[in-house]
Protein backbone atom coordinates (compact mmCIF):
# COMPACT_ATOMS: atom_id res chain seq x y z
CA UNK A 1 0.00 0.00 0.00
CA UNK A 2 1.43 3.47 -0.53
CA UNK A 3 0.41 6.42 0.81
CA UNK A 4 0.18 9.73 -1.34
CA UNK A 5 -0.19 13.51 -0.98
CA UNK A 6 -0.71 15.23 -4.50
CA UNK A 7 -2.89 14.72 -7.26
CA UNK A 8 0.07 13.99 -9.80
CA UNK A 9 0.70 11.06 -8.13
CA UNK A 10 -2.37 9.67 -7.69
CA UNK A 11 -3.09 10.14 -11.01
CA UNK A 12 0.31 8.40 -12.29
CA UNK A 13 -0.56 5.57 -10.22
CA UNK A 14 -4.11 4.85 -11.75
CA UNK A 15 -3.05 5.69 -15.03
CA UNK A 16 -0.57 3.32 -14.76
CA UNK A 17 -3.16 0.48 -13.35
CA UNK A 18 -5.27 1.75 -16.52
CA UNK A 19 -2.97 0.54 -18.88
CA UNK A 20 -2.29 -2.85 -17.67
CA UNK A 21 -6.65 -3.49 -17.81
CA UNK A 22 -7.41 -3.16 -14.31
CA UNK A 23 -10.56 -1.81 -12.72
CA UNK A 24 -10.57 0.66 -9.78
CA UNK A 25 -12.56 0.96 -7.00
CA UNK A 26 -12.50 4.13 -4.42
CA UNK A 27 -13.57 5.20 -1.06
CA UNK A 28 -13.69 8.38 -0.09
CA UNK A 29 -13.33 8.94 3.96
CA UNK A 30 -12.30 12.19 6.00
CA UNK A 31 -10.04 9.72 7.94
CA UNK A 32 -10.72 8.56 12.05
CA UNK A 33 -11.64 4.85 10.28
CA UNK A 34 -13.48 2.63 11.95
CA UNK A 35 -14.90 -0.87 11.28
CA UNK A 36 -17.95 0.63 9.13
CA UNK A 37 -15.37 2.38 6.75
CA UNK A 38 -13.48 -0.94 6.56
CA UNK A 39 -16.51 -2.63 5.30
CA UNK A 40 -16.23 0.33 2.59
CA UNK A 41 -13.02 -1.38 2.09
CA UNK A 42 -13.33 -4.98 1.89
CA UNK A 43 -16.58 -4.53 -0.34
CA UNK A 44 -14.14 -2.22 -2.71
CA UNK A 45 -11.77 -4.95 -3.17
CA UNK A 46 -14.70 -7.44 -4.35
CA UNK A 47 -15.37 -5.30 -6.84
CA UNK A 48 -12.49 -3.90 -8.33
CA UNK A 49 -9.22 -4.82 -9.02
CA UNK A 50 -7.31 -1.78 -7.21
CA UNK A 51 -9.06 0.13 -4.17
CA UNK A 52 -8.38 3.58 -3.82
CA UNK A 53 -8.90 5.22 0.08
CA UNK A 54 -8.63 9.40 0.42
CA UNK A 55 -8.76 10.80 3.63
CA UNK A 56 -9.36 14.62 3.61
CA UNK A 57 -11.22 16.55 6.38
CA UNK A 58 -12.90 18.46 4.12
CA UNK A 59 -13.81 21.96 4.97
CA UNK A 60 -16.19 22.66 2.98
CA UNK A 61 -18.71 20.19 5.07
CA UNK A 62 -18.71 21.96 8.27
CA UNK A 63 -20.42 25.16 9.42
CA UNK A 64 -19.00 28.06 11.59
CA UNK A 65 -20.04 26.29 14.95
CA UNK A 66 -18.71 22.83 13.88
CA UNK A 67 -16.15 20.86 15.04
CA UNK A 68 -13.82 21.03 12.29
CA UNK A 69 -10.62 22.20 14.31
CA UNK A 70 -11.25 19.40 16.81
CA UNK A 71 -11.89 16.47 13.93
CA UNK A 72 -9.93 13.73 14.71
CA UNK A 73 -6.59 13.26 12.31
CA UNK A 74 -5.09 9.90 12.67
CA UNK A 75 -3.62 9.20 9.38
CA UNK A 76 -0.47 6.63 11.04
CA UNK A 77 -3.19 4.82 12.44
CA UNK A 78 -5.80 5.00 9.46
CA UNK A 79 -3.01 3.73 7.04
CA UNK A 80 -2.68 0.93 8.98
CA UNK A 81 -6.15 -0.28 9.54
CA UNK A 82 -6.07 -0.08 5.42
CA UNK A 83 -3.63 -2.05 4.73
CA UNK A 84 -4.27 -5.72 5.94
CA UNK A 85 -8.14 -4.64 4.07
CA UNK A 86 -6.99 -4.61 0.68
CA UNK A 87 -6.42 -0.79 -0.08
CA UNK A 88 -3.60 -0.34 -2.49
CA UNK A 89 -3.44 3.61 -2.46
CA UNK A 90 -4.16 6.33 0.54
CA UNK A 91 -4.60 9.92 -0.86
CA UNK A 92 -4.21 12.38 2.10
CA UNK A 93 -3.82 15.88 0.39
CA UNK A 94 -3.37 18.88 2.45
CA UNK A 95 -6.35 21.53 2.04
CA UNK A 96 -4.02 23.71 -0.57
CA UNK A 97 -4.04 20.72 -2.36
CA UNK A 98 -7.68 20.40 -3.28
CA UNK A 99 -8.32 23.93 -3.43
CA UNK A 100 -5.70 25.71 -4.29
CA UNK A 101 -7.29 28.74 -5.15
CA UNK A 102 -8.94 28.95 -1.71
CA UNK A 103 -12.36 28.26 -0.43
CA UNK A 104 -14.35 31.43 -1.02
CA UNK A 105 -12.55 31.54 -5.20
CA UNK A 106 -14.05 28.05 -5.43
CA UNK A 107 -16.19 26.40 -7.76
CA UNK A 108 -18.69 24.44 -6.30
CA UNK A 109 -21.04 21.54 -7.02
CA UNK A 110 -24.98 22.23 -5.84
CA UNK A 111 -27.77 19.53 -6.04
CA UNK A 112 -31.40 21.43 -5.85
CA UNK A 113 -34.22 19.89 -3.96
CA UNK A 114 -32.75 16.77 -2.27
CA UNK A 115 -29.79 18.96 -0.64
CA UNK A 116 -32.26 21.03 0.85
CA UNK A 117 -34.15 18.77 2.81
CA UNK A 118 -33.04 17.73 6.58
CA UNK A 119 -29.54 17.51 6.78
CA UNK A 120 -29.87 20.58 4.12
CA UNK A 121 -31.80 22.48 6.31
CA UNK A 122 -30.33 22.14 9.47
CA UNK A 123 -26.58 22.14 7.90
CA UNK A 124 -27.00 24.97 5.31
CA UNK A 125 -24.28 24.47 2.52
CA UNK A 126 -23.40 21.19 3.88
CA UNK A 127 -24.33 18.89 0.54
CA UNK A 128 -22.87 22.07 -1.49
CA UNK A 129 -19.72 20.85 0.40
CA UNK A 130 -19.89 17.28 0.19
CA UNK A 131 -20.93 17.31 -3.80
CA UNK A 132 -18.24 19.76 -4.37
CA UNK A 133 -15.23 17.21 -2.40
CA UNK A 134 -16.65 14.35 -4.45
CA UNK A 135 -17.24 15.69 -7.71
CA UNK A 136 -13.28 16.83 -7.09
CA UNK A 137 -11.95 13.65 -5.95
CA UNK A 138 -13.82 11.28 -8.40
CA UNK A 139 -12.09 13.66 -11.40
CA UNK A 140 -8.68 12.73 -9.38
CA UNK A 141 -9.27 9.19 -9.43
CA UNK A 142 -11.63 8.62 -12.06
CA UNK A 143 -12.97 5.58 -10.37
CA UNK A 144 -14.95 2.86 -12.45
CA UNK A 145 -16.72 2.06 -8.58
CA UNK A 146 -17.44 4.27 -5.37
CA UNK A 147 -18.06 2.98 -2.19
CA UNK A 148 -20.77 5.21 0.80
CA UNK A 149 -21.45 4.09 3.66
CA UNK A 150 -25.73 3.51 3.96
CA UNK A 151 -25.99 4.95 7.73
CA UNK A 152 -25.58 8.21 5.83
CA UNK A 153 -28.11 7.73 3.62
CA UNK A 154 -29.39 10.98 2.43
CA UNK A 155 -25.99 11.75 1.81
CA UNK A 156 -25.61 8.52 -0.42
CA UNK A 157 -29.04 10.07 -2.43
CA UNK A 158 -27.09 12.96 -2.92
CA UNK A 159 -23.64 11.78 -5.23
CA UNK A 160 -26.02 9.97 -6.77
CA UNK A 161 -28.22 11.99 -7.63
CA UNK A 162 -24.86 14.30 -9.06
CA UNK A 163 -23.47 11.40 -10.90
CA UNK A 164 -26.71 10.43 -12.96
CA UNK A 165 -27.17 14.16 -13.68
CA UNK A 166 -23.71 14.92 -14.35
CA UNK A 167 -23.31 11.93 -16.20
CA UNK A 168 -20.08 10.77 -14.68
CA UNK A 169 -18.86 7.59 -15.59
CA UNK A 170 -18.98 5.48 -12.29
CA UNK A 171 -20.82 3.22 -10.35
CA UNK A 172 -22.42 4.04 -6.60
CA UNK A 173 -22.48 1.18 -3.92
CA UNK A 174 -24.13 1.70 -0.75
CA UNK A 175 -22.97 -0.29 1.90
CA UNK A 176 -25.08 -1.46 4.83
CA UNK A 177 -24.36 0.29 8.31
CA UNK A 178 -22.08 -1.19 10.77
CA UNK A 179 -23.21 -1.17 14.27
CA UNK A 180 -22.13 -1.65 17.44
CA UNK A 181 -23.13 -4.71 19.40
CA UNK A 182 -25.79 -2.52 21.62
CA UNK A 183 -27.15 -1.07 18.03
CA UNK A 184 -25.69 1.92 17.75
CA UNK A 185 -24.62 2.82 14.78
CA UNK A 186 -20.32 3.06 14.45
CA UNK A 187 -19.06 7.19 13.45
CA UNK A 188 -15.86 8.95 14.48
CA UNK A 189 -18.22 11.02 16.48
CA UNK A 190 -19.10 8.73 18.88
CA UNK A 191 -15.75 9.15 20.94
CA UNK A 192 -16.84 12.75 21.32
CA UNK A 193 -19.74 10.93 23.81
CA UNK A 194 -18.91 11.02 27.52
CA UNK A 195 -19.48 7.38 29.37
CA UNK A 196 -23.09 8.03 30.79
CA UNK A 197 -24.10 9.71 27.13
CA UNK A 198 -22.75 6.18 25.27
CA UNK A 199 -25.15 4.61 27.82
CA UNK A 200 -27.72 6.68 26.62
CA UNK A 201 -26.75 6.46 22.79
CA UNK A 202 -28.47 3.23 21.80
CA UNK A 203 -31.76 4.86 22.27
CA UNK A 204 -31.40 6.09 18.53
CA UNK A 205 -31.78 3.20 17.07
CA UNK A 206 -34.35 1.41 19.53
CA UNK A 207 -36.55 4.32 18.81
CA UNK A 208 -35.86 4.00 14.88
CA UNK A 209 -36.72 -0.15 15.62
CA UNK A 210 -39.89 0.55 17.76
CA UNK A 211 -41.24 2.60 14.63
CA UNK A 212 -40.33 1.01 11.72
CA UNK A 213 -41.84 -2.30 14.01
CA UNK A 214 -45.58 -0.18 14.31
CA UNK A 215 -45.20 0.29 10.11
CA UNK A 216 -44.69 -3.44 9.72
CA UNK A 217 -47.94 -4.28 11.84
CA UNK A 218 -49.91 -1.56 9.65
CA UNK A 219 -49.81 1.62 11.52
CA UNK A 220 -49.59 4.51 8.88
CA UNK A 221 -50.15 7.55 10.80
CA UNK A 222 -46.94 8.54 10.08
CA UNK A 223 -47.67 11.96 12.09
CA UNK A 224 -48.18 10.41 15.06
CA UNK A 225 -45.26 7.71 14.83
CA UNK A 226 -43.04 10.75 14.15
CA UNK A 227 -43.81 12.85 17.24
CA UNK A 228 -44.00 10.20 19.72
CA UNK A 229 -40.86 9.04 18.73
CA UNK A 230 -38.97 12.52 19.06
CA UNK A 231 -41.23 12.46 22.60
CA UNK A 232 -39.35 9.18 23.66
CA UNK A 233 -35.85 10.56 22.68
CA UNK A 234 -36.62 13.81 24.55
CA UNK A 235 -37.10 11.74 27.54
CA UNK A 236 -34.13 9.78 27.20
CA UNK A 237 -32.11 13.20 26.78
CA UNK A 238 -31.84 13.38 23.48
CA UNK A 239 -33.02 16.76 22.12
CA UNK A 240 -33.66 15.81 18.20
CA UNK A 241 -33.80 17.96 15.30
CA UNK A 242 -36.16 15.46 13.25
CA UNK A 243 -37.52 12.69 13.82
CA UNK A 244 -39.27 11.41 10.17
CA UNK A 245 -40.66 9.06 7.78
CA UNK A 246 -40.01 8.93 4.29
CA UNK A 247 -40.45 7.69 0.75
CA UNK A 248 -36.84 5.27 0.54
CA UNK A 249 -36.89 6.74 -3.36
CA UNK A 250 -37.03 10.10 -3.28
CA UNK A 251 -37.12 11.16 0.60
CA UNK A 252 -40.68 12.70 -0.42
CA UNK A 253 -43.28 12.32 2.50
CA UNK A 254 -44.72 9.35 2.67
CA UNK A 255 -48.17 7.83 0.78
CA UNK A 256 -50.65 5.43 2.57
CA UNK A 257 -50.30 3.33 0.37
CA UNK A 258 -46.53 3.22 0.50
CA UNK A 259 -44.58 0.22 0.98
CA UNK A 260 -40.87 1.35 1.16
CA UNK A 261 -39.56 3.81 3.66
CA UNK A 262 -36.80 5.06 5.32
CA UNK A 263 -37.19 7.05 8.81
CA UNK A 264 -34.21 8.91 9.31
CA UNK A 265 -33.43 10.80 12.32
CA UNK A 266 -30.77 13.82 13.66
CA UNK A 267 -30.62 14.39 17.24
CA UNK A 268 -28.00 16.20 20.21
CA UNK A 269 -26.83 13.81 22.86
CA UNK A 270 -24.62 16.66 25.09
CA UNK A 271 -22.65 18.23 22.75
CA UNK A 272 -22.57 15.61 20.13
CA UNK A 273 -24.59 15.33 16.96
CA UNK A 274 -25.69 11.81 16.19
CA UNK A 275 -27.52 10.86 13.14
CA UNK A 276 -29.03 6.86 12.06
CA UNK A 277 -31.45 5.80 9.84
CA UNK A 278 -33.77 2.45 9.14
CA UNK A 279 -34.87 1.24 5.67
CA UNK A 280 -38.06 -0.85 6.03
CA UNK A 281 -40.58 -2.50 3.54
CA UNK A 282 -43.91 -4.06 3.93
Amino acid sequence: MRLVHTIAEVRREVAAWRARGETVAFVPTMGNLHAGHLDLVTEARAKADRVVASIFVNPLQFGPNEDFDRYPRTLSDDCLRLDPVGCDLVFAPSVDEMYPRGRLNLSQVAVPGISQLLEGEFRPGFFEGVATVVSILFHIVQPDVAMFGRKDFQQLMVVRRMVSDLHMPLTIVGVPTRREPDGLAMSSRNQYLSPDERSLAPGLYRALSAVAQRLRSGSRDFALLEDEARKLLEHQGFKPQYFVIRNADDLGPPAPSSRSWVLLVAAHLGRTRLIDNLEVSA
